[in-house]
Formats: C-alpha cells, sequence, structure tokens
C-alpha cells in the first residue's frame, strides 16, 4: 500500500470520525427524552382517575418546552425521593416535580431558569386553632414527603417529631387521620389539596414558612440539554404559552418577573 493511499485511507477516517462527532452535539433533536415526576403533587402533576394520564402544570410546562427546542417527551412516575438518582444513573433525562432549587440538590444536577416562584406553608386540620405559623409547631407531630424542602425546614424546628412519606398524598391522609398535627409542603399544593378537600376537614396556615423558586432538573454537567430547555422556557414565556398553562392550572395570571 502507497504512502498516498495510507493518506487517503486517514482522512476519510477522521473525516467519518468528525462526522460523528457533529452528530453528538444534537443528541436531542428529535428523540423522546425521559422525563421524571412524582404524581402526587397536584395541581403540578398527577393522575386523572377517569383517563389515568398523567396531568398537571408541570407536565404541560414540559410538554409546551420540548416542542419548542424540538424533542419528544415520556412521562415516568416516580417517588420524589427517587428523581435525582434517576438524573444521575442516567435512568432519566429530565425532572420536573414542584423541585425546590437549593444548594443541596444543585451540587448533584443541574437547574434551569425558574419556572414557578412558590414557597413552603403548613396545612392543619380545619378545627385547630393552635398553630397559625411555623414557630407554632414547636413539639408537635409534623408529616412530610420524603427529600422534600419540607423535609429540611421540618429539621430545623426545636423538638419537633417528624413523620416522613413516600408521598405527600400519604403525608395529607395521616394528618386528616389524626397521626400528626401539621403537614409542610409547597404552598400551591397544599392549597389545591384543601381547595379539593370535599369533607372540609383541612386547611391551609395563612402565615408561608418561606420563598422559593422551581426548577426543571438535569443530570450534572449536561450543559447541552440544560441550554435547550431554558432557550424553551424562555421562548414560551414570550409567546404567551407559558401565560395560558398557568391560568389553566391557578386560574390567574404568572406574577410580572
Amino acid at each position: 500500500m502507497s504512502k498516498k493511499t495510507v493518506s487517503v485511507i486517514l482522512l476519510l477516517f477522521l473525516f467519518i470520525i468528525g462526522l460523528a462527532g457533529c452528530g453528538k452535539q444534537e443528541t436531542t433533536a428529535g428523540k423522546t427524552l425521559q422525563v421524571g415526576m412524582d404524581a402526587s403533587y397536584a395541581p403540578f402533576g398527577f393522575q386523572d382517575e377517569k383517563t389515568k394520564d398523567y396531568i398537571g402544570f408541570d407536565i404541560d410546562l414540559i410538554k409546551a418546552v420540548a416542542k419548542q427546542a424540538g424533542f419528544d417527551v415520556e412521562i415516568n412516575n416516580l417517588n420524589f425521593d427517587g428523581l435525582i438518582p434517576a438524573l444521575q444513573t442516567g435512568n432519566l433525562d429530565i425532572a420536573i416535580s414542584d423541585m425546590t432549587i437549593d444548594d443541596d440538590r444543585s451540587q448533584k444536577v443541574e437547574f434551569s431558569q425558574s419556572y414557578y416562584k412558590a414557597g413552603l406553608g403548613i396545612v392543619v386540620r380545619a378545627n385547630n386553632t393552635d398553630i397559625k405559623s411555623v414557630a407554632d409547631l414547636a413539639g408537635k407531630n409534623v408529616a412530610v414527603s420524603i427529600g422534600s424542602t419540607g423535609a429540611e425546614a421540618a429539621r430545623k424546628i426545636e423538638n419537633v417529631k417528624i413523620r416522613e412519606f413516600n408521598t405527600i398524598a400519604d403525608a395529607f391522609l395521616e394528618l386528616k387521620a389524626g397521626g400528626v398535627d401539621a403537614v409542610i409542603n409547597d404552598i400551591p399544593v397544599n392549597e389545591y389539596y384543601t381547595l379539593q378537600d370535599k369533607s372540609k376537614e383541612t386547611k391551609t396556615v395563612d402565615t408561608p414558612i418561606n420563598s422559593e423558586d422551581l426548577g426543571i432538573a438535569v443530570a450534572k454537567n449536561n450543559t447541552e440539554l440544560l441550554a435547550k430547555i431554558d432557550k424553551g422556557l424562555a421562548e414560551i414565556k414570550q409567546n404567551g404559552e407559558y401565560e395560558k398553562i398557568y391560568v389553566k392550572w391557578f386560574g390567574k395570571k404568572p406574577p410580572v418577573e
């Protein structure tokens, strides 16, 4: 084999490798990405009783972002505390589930720009007159969902007795059954739950615990996908689709940023 022939083969090989590298830069284009959420956080994500489809604000939002960014999504229902590990192992591409952006989680995953301004609040039984703020939870039995910021907030309360549940729905059921004095959870979920509670056995406490930003999570260093999500999110905010979704699930326009 002549040196000229070897050179031609080498150039062809490098050209093919270059094409393969270019292809990797568009890994999400036209593909179906796996999205994880906990289907117990209505109105962000829950299962329709009749159709069994997963519905909610987070579902509509990620579908709109995906459409704008040029990929499809498949929804997977996992317990909340399993979402970040599933991103880390590659079983999920995206997690969106009323997830607060905080320092601890940001060390494990990448977060999009905030898509919702939330906060933690308290739910008690309707006949409770003792608990009016987080200070009144000292020494009380408090229910939270595993791995949530509600659980983190509960641990800061003096002499509190914490009960952790796999889903926030189970925590609310324990409250109604009288097993705990209160539930700490995200305010929009609390409000939706008490509004839908036909028994009227629960109510929200007026004073919030704090204010938080919700974000869409991807695996650490997956900057390509994160950039597409941020771009898609910005575009649906600009074209009015975000406002439509927000009004659909919360009955009011989103706050001005």
